[in-house]
């Protein structure tokens, strides 16, 4: 299918190759011809220099053909403008916008605009290695309303059943990390050894679940 990327920076380029080595027909946008520097040599794809919230720049990178569009400049106004200019006014139902204020998610996401918040991604990230033990988001949805939570259960719930870790935390387990491998788990499913449990949960749940789940090691269950 045809693509068509708004912004030739590290994300925009390596997502541009990422897409053509996937067979994928692309144009990228970026309204500095300096840019252009960050795509391979064998880049056979559109260069289109412009502002990629201009009609006229966007059709000329194929928009009226494309089956998606991705915002990826370094300003957060550009990317919105753009993505509700292609889904408006061309019709491409599959967009994404990156901007860099969580902030907005929320107001973006009623436009009916996927994004990814740069910001709270990374800082998300971050926390994750710089605390290991209990839950720290993997993912959450644009509204940061409902998070993938990721938790080491250590020895705590080592032989018990999913179902049970599930009503004591409240919540359901999306699946489980097994020596690299990802499970499914079913009720009955029993934790192992190493095992790391993904949970999906609201936000403002964590710290409960984090209560609730340390609190089998108080009881020696």
């Amino acid at each position: 299918m045809h693509i068509v990327i708004m912004g030739c920076g590290r994300v925009g380029s390596t997502l541009a190759h990422i897409l053509e080595d996937k067979g994928h027909s692309v144009a990228i946008i970026d309204q500095s011809p300096e840019a252009f520097r960050r795509l391979r040599s064998g880049f056979k794809g559109r260069r289109v220099t412009g502002f990629g919230f201009d009609r006229d720049v966007i059709a000329e990178a194929g928009i009226e053909r494309a089956a998606a569009f991705v915002a990826v400049s370094s300003g957060d106004n550009s990317n919105i403008i753009s993505a509700r200019v292609a889904r408006e006014t061309f019709g491409v139902d599959n967009v994404v916008a990156r901007i860099y204020d969580p902030r907005r998610a929320e107001v973006y996401q009623r436009l009916g605009i996927p994004t990814v918040a740069t910001v709270r991604w990374t800082a998300d990230q971050i926390l994750r290695r710089l605390l290991p033990e209990g839950a720290e988001p993997l993912w959450r949805d644009p509204t940061g309303q409902v998070v993938l939570a990721e938790i080491d259960t250590g020895d705590r719930w080592v032989g018990a059943k999913v179902a049970d870790l599930e009503e004591a935390a409240g919540t359901r387990v999306a699946f489980l990390t097994r020596m690299g491998e990802a499970l499914v788990p079913a009720g009955s499913t029993v934790v192992q050894d190493g095992d790391i449990v993904h949970l999906m949960a609201r936000a403002d749940d964590l710290e409960r679940i984090n209560t609730a789940l340390a609190a089998r090691t108080e009881e020696g269950a």
